[in-house]
């Protein structure tokens, strides 16, 4: 078991990295108030569901779980009234606790419920995901999705724990593996090149998993340390948006239906990076060793679409400062910086 300790003040907590630990979770999450709701989706509950609500039972606690249909569409709007109700219904009170059990769709919705019901609760997270396990299950970001766009809605709202059994990713379909890849290759290239070669050398999804632990270690310690120094997402934590801004708009453009998180951020990376590259800003290579690894690893690099076509969902981001937009480049691999400009950069 690894240990890692957010330090936010009275915000912080910790994230705890196991294996083969999911039926004793109650040993670690706990409820002030003796009630816990799980919310959880389709493809996560019937493998999951039984087992983190026995632990739960088995130590004394109510339990209630509400199952929803797994996939990015329910991370709206129109998923959070049903929430409310059936935790009312549960009359789950200020001193209770929400666990989210699944991947980012049900983290950020999650959190984003647990920080609104009456004003806000406690929460927990369990990702199940490798894409939430690496990255957005540590931070505190919540969010729903709008029309208009992606995580358009949300707060900054940090769980009290997040608990990661590290073994749930034996049952992980190849597609999720891969869109967790995406994210893991993004922290190599924006902090640590060490990682980047690390992950040259695994040449299958098994030697990954033996090595799961440590890299799931390294990516949340990467994280840690930075929203540490920017909880709020003002400076340095925009690092970790690297191929975010055009993946985002991808997402977008083929309503969430096309591509999934993961596979768009990759073709974010290497479009920024070409542009980046071209422009002289970026070492030359550093494409060539960008693509090398995605492909690897069977994620796309690039889209037909015309980038014309996207400035107006990269416009909406909210990354996007009046008529500034920050975007994150890379100096070369490991190393990255905050480059403001305009949506006319991906145009270069």
């Amino acid at each position: 078991m690894r240990n890692l300790r957010v330090n936010l003040g009275a915000n912080s907590y910790d994230i705890i990295i196991d294996r083969n630990n999911l039926s004793n979770i109650a040993d670690f999450v706990s409820s002030r108030g003796g009630k816990i709701f799980i919310l959880s989706d389709t493809n996560v509950a019937p493998l999951f569901a039984n087992v983190v609500m026995q632990s739960f039972i088995d130590k004394g606690y109510e339990c209630k779980i509400l199952v929803l249909e797994a996939g990015e569409p329910t991370k709206s709007i129109k998923s959070i009234g049903p929430i409310y109700s059936s935790m009312l219904d549960f009359k789950l009170t200020r001193r209770d606790l929400l666990v989210t059990l699944g991947g980012g769709v049900i983290g950020d919705l999650g959190g984003f419920v647990a920080s609104t019901y009456l004003r806000g609760i406690d929460f927990v997270q369990v990702p199940t995901s490798l894409l939430a396990q690496v990255d957005s299950s540590v931070g505190g970001k919540v969010a729903v999705d709008l029309p208009e766009g992606k995580n358009l809605v949300g707060s900054f709202y940090q769980p009290k724990m997040v608990y990661m059994d590290v073994n749930v990713l034996y049952d992980l379909p190849d597609k999720y593996f891969v869109d967790g890849m995406a994210e893991i290759i993004k922290y190599g290239c924006i902090k640590d090149k060490n990682l980047f070669k690390l992950l040259e050398s695994i040449d299958s999804r098994e030697s990954f998993m033996e090595k799961a632990e440590d890299i799931i270690y390294t990516c949340c310690n990467i994280k840690r340390k930075v929203v540490e120094v920017d909880e709020r997402d003002n400076g340095e934590r925009m690092l970790l948006n690297f191929g975010h801004t055009y993946g985002h708009a991808l997402e977008k453009y083929y309503d969430f239906k096309g591509y999934s998180h993961g596979q768009a951020v990759a073709i974010g990376m290497v479009f920024i990076t070409v542009i980046s590259e071209k422009l002289k800003q970026t070492k030359a290579g550093t494409v060539q060793k960008l693509v090398k690894l995605l492909e690897n690893f069977g994620l796309p690099i690039k889209d037909k679409i015309n980038p014309d076509e996207v400035i107006v969902t990269i416009m909406r981001d909210k990354k996007n400062l009046g008529k500034n937009l920050n975007v994150i480049l890379l100096k070369e691999i490991g190393k990255s910086f905050i480059y403001q400009t305009s949506a006319q950069y991906f145009l270069n």
